[in-house]
């Protein structure tokens, strides 16, 4: 494991406070915000993805089988 240092600004102290107000350490406040946007991140990705294959009839079982994955439908 490493250690990481961040320089923070008044948002970014801001947003450390909101997230440690319930208990949170500012350590795994970071790691929440930094798992939630990686998350995120990949989710957009494979939303654009499945929007790329659905202009494609030909893929259209990939892109159903991506779509579930995500739980966008059933």
């Amino acid at each position: 494991m490493s250690t990481l240092n961040v320089r923070t600004d008044a948002a970014m102290d801001q947003a450390l406070a909101a997230l440690t107000a319930d208990g949170r350490t500012k350590t795994e406040a970071v790691r929440y915000a930094l798992l939630h946007t990686y998350r995120d991140e990949l989710l957009k990705q494979a939303r654009e993805d499945s929007e790329r294959l659905a202009a494609d009839p030909d893929d259209r079982a990939e892109m159903l089988a991506i779509q579930r994955f995500l739980g966008l439908v059933e």
